[in-house]
């Protein structure tokens, strides 16, 4: 396993009542307690500088011996499947030929990496309505042939670009789900603590108990089910295949079910910080609320594990074909809800459009996505210096008679038109800028002219509105021929000037 370095950090458990529990390190930290009366224990350890391997004792009337433990930083791993798709699942032949070069990489990568001090520990899939479970059976792996398979892509390569620079083991904590909302990542205790959201939380608990005591009561028979599957089958079982109604106690989009069922289970082991690949179930649910759930997730994990304003990076969506205009703008509605959120203390975000894959929503190059998420890390919590830990990032707008000036920040050395191919990094291209639109007296977005007029300013305008209002850059799922990036080869963050 992987603990928090140079750190006074929990360690936890269960025994009998009024137990005595001593716990012993090899590094020679030790700690004595009794179990309260319903047998639950807990003690801190003085943890040592990066290193290892060390040994953990914890015995009363019995001995449970912990070996191999490195000392470094850990990292909590969490969203849905762009997170918990594992490096195994990056494997299979691209969908587009031109996005094959990324599946050799991590081809090759599967079959050679070796790193003993990267680690990983995934918490299972387990929904919980209602109860926060304390408990779960995973098993820590490090960077091998063998098992890098099985650890999150996104995650391993941001550890991996750490790693490079800063010579400490790496734990990565995974805690995701492929398709979850950001709903069910939030506790009771957030919900219930924001009066809006109390209402919301509680019309939904209300409906839950209801369907389950109609579905689990002895005589219950799913007849809108069956009537379906009927006009299904009678259509020659074309279409997708109906589905019965799912219990809400195992239905992982409910709020705080995922909260209950697996991060109640890691907290408050002791983390440096947190990395969030997660959005894209939110594109066709609540998308303008997004920033609100994310700042209230961000505030809340923060209290429960009792470490202060601990680290959280985030990623802007990959781009994406979408099958419907609605989850088209929604996808561009969460990206800039992601950005507005870095209003937060101690946040940052990797943009990700430039690196997505039209027909992919899971695209490969997760290279450059834990790239951009460790180069915050890197800067802010290792105290590297780096040229520009992100891609230009809106600042403020000013109308100047026909024509609105975009100012930024995180522009790095200045602003170029830019274009990026698999893995190589951006080169600058002599090309005016794409994807820009002001929105008309009207109320209608216009396609848009933009050019660069300093280090950290454009304008945009169009030669059809007189009186432009707002400015939008990249605002679709997939912005294909958005080129704004920094000279260091970042892209601008996907953005709407809109209050």
């Amino acid at each position: 396993m992987v603990i928090q370095r140079d750190a006074t950090v929990p360690i936890w458990g269960w025994a009998d009542i009024n137990e005595i529990v001593t716990i012993e390190t090899s590094w020679g930290a030790n700690a004595q307690v009794i179990t309260d009366k319903k047998g639950n224990w807990k003690a801190f350890l003085k943890t040592p500088k990066a290193g290892g391997p060390h040994n953990i004792t914890v015995y009363s009337k019995n001995r449970i011996v912990i070996k191999d433990i490195l000392s470094g930083d850990v990292w909590l791993c969490t969203g849905q499947s762009n997170m918990d798709f594992a490096m195994s699942k990056f494997l299979n032949d691209a969908k587009d030929p031109k996005h094959q070069p990324l599946v050799n990489y991590i081809r090759n990568e599967v079959k050679t990496a070796n790193d003993n001090w990267i680690r990983h520990i995934e918490v299972p899939q387990t929904t919980s309505l209602f109860d926060k479970k304390k408990n779960f059976k995973g098993n820590w792996v490090s960077v091998n042939p063998e098992d890098i398979g099985k650890i999150t892509a996104t995650g391993y390569f941001f550890a991996k670009e750490i790693r490079k620079q800063v010579d400490v083991p790496i734990g990565l904590l995974e805690c995701s789900w492929g398709g979850t909302r950001i709903q069910p990542w939030l506790s009771e205790e957030a919900y219930l603590e924001d009066e809006n959201m109390k209402a919301y939380f509680e019309a939904s608990r209300v409906k839950s108990k209801a369907t389950i005591k109609k579905m689990e009561a002895k005589d219950y028979v799913d007849l809108e089910y069956q009537k379906k599957i009927k006009i299904w089958t009678q259509n020659g079982e074309k279409g997708r295949k109906p589905k019965p109604l799912k219990n809400p106690k195992d239905n992982m989009q409910l709020e705080a079910t995922l909260h209950n069922g697996m991060l109640s289970s890691i907290i408050p082991y002791a983390i440096k910080g947190s990395i969030w690949y997660q959005g894209e179930s939110n594109a066709g649910y609540l998308p303008e609320e997004y920033e609100n759930y994310l700042t209230t997730m961000i505030r809340s994990w923060r209290a429960e594990w009792a470490q202060g304003d601990f680290p959280f990076y985030w990623a802007q969506l990959a781009a994406c074909n979408r099958s419907s205009k609605k989850n088209d703008l929604g996808w561009s509605t969460v990206n800039d809800q992601l950005r507005r959120t870095l209003k937060v203390k101690n946040t940052g975000m990797a943009v990700l459009y430039d690196i997505g894959e039209p027909k992919d929503i899971h695209p490969h190059n997760k290279m450059d996505a834990g790239k951009r998420l460790a180069l915050w890390a890197l800067e802010k919590d290792y105290n590297i210096r780096i040229p520009a830990v992100s891609g230009p990032l809106y600042q403020s707008k000013k109308i100047v008679k026909n024509k609105i000036q975009i100012k930024f920040k995180e522009v790095g050395s200045g602003l170029m038109t830019a274009s990026k191919e698999l893995l190589n990094d951006a080169v600058a291209v002599n090309q005016p800028l794409k994807r820009f639109e002001v929105l008309n007296e009207k109320g209608i977005w216009i396609k848009a002219n933009a050019k660069i007029i300093s280090k950290n300013k454009i304008e945009v305008w169009s030669e059809n509105v007189l009186k432009p209002k707002e400015v939008r850059y990249a605002w679709a799922a997939n912005p294909e021929g958005a080129n704004l990036y920094n000279i260091e080869g970042l892209p601008a963050a996907i953005f709407s000037t809109e209050k």
